[in-house]
Order: C-alpha cells, then structure tokens, then sequence
C-alpha cells in the first residue's frame, strides 16, 4: 500500500473520553521506562518495530506514546521514527482492542507532530488504511511504495 499524506493543521477535533471511561491513560513514553517500553514492544511485534520506536526515546520530547492502565502497557505509537514527520509504528495489544486505544494513540502522535510545527504527516506502510480512512481525511501518495523502507536488510529465513 502506497504512504498516505495527513494535512494536520486541519485534524478533526478528538476527545480521548472512550479511552478514559476504560482507566486508560495516553501520554508521553518516559525516559527510565525505555528498555520496558521496548521490550514490550519487541514481545508484541517484534524487533524491527521497537528498533523503530527507540528513537523516540532519542528525541526531546520523547515522540514515543504509549497507553497504560493499571501500570501496564497495552499500546503504544511514534512520531519521527523511521523519519521526521512519519507517524508509526503502531500497535495495540489484541485483547485491548476495540477500547479506541488505537484512535487515541493516532491523534496523540499527530497533534504531537502538528505542535513540533510539521504541517503534514506521513503514514508509512500504513497497514490497515481504512481505519486511517474513517478517522482522518487522507491522501495517498502515488508511486511511494516501498517508499523509504526500499532496499531495506532483511532477515534471511
């Protein structure tokens, strides 16, 4: 699937009340939770993506996101990882899905980007794009698959 281009100075307006109502907090990865952060997400899915999103951790603020409650991790999106103004990777665990963790991951990373001073965003490799569809007015950008991750190392098997 081709990248889809997301104009962030014209983000619809999101309440995080659906995640909230669930005890599910969204914010900001801290720095001493790094090597949990990235295990989680290595267990999860796997290590090219926590290799994405530890750099993150590199940045000031922090790009990488995550959803807690209880003092457990249940998802987690980045910001400027595999490059600046990309959104992604993102994940949530299966059995917290459906909660709008995702939804609510997606919009902290995005108006992140849009208050770094980014006017766009770009959704890398974006998997399942109707859920990008029907949260946000997007374009996909012709010719840009693989995009940046062309001639990407690969594991043999």
């Amino acid at each position: 699937m081709s990248d889809l281009l997301v104009r962030l100075y014209d983000l619809p307006a999101y309440d995080d009340a659906k995640v909230r109502a669930h005890g599910i907090e969204i914010r900001r990865a801290l720095t001493p939770e790094r090597s949990l952060v990235l295990g989680w997400i290595e267990k999860h899915f796997g290590l090219k993506w926590a290799a994405e999103s530890e750099t993150g951790f590199g940045s000031h603020p922090i790009t990488t996101w995550i959803a807690v409650e209880d003092g457990e991790m249940l998802g987690f999106a980045c910001g400027d990882a595999i490059a600046k103004g990309f959104f992604g990777p993102t994940g949530v665990a299966e059995e917290q899905r459906g909660k709008g963790v995702g939804e609510a991951l997606l919009f902290a990373v995005l108006y992140g980007l849009r208050e770094a001073g980014y006017a766009y965003a770009i959704i890398g490799d974006p998997g399942p794009v109707e859920f990008y569809r029907k949260r946000l007015d997007t374009l996909e950008i012709p010719g840009s698959w693989p995009g940046i991750y062309r001639g990407m190392l690969r594991t043999s098997s």
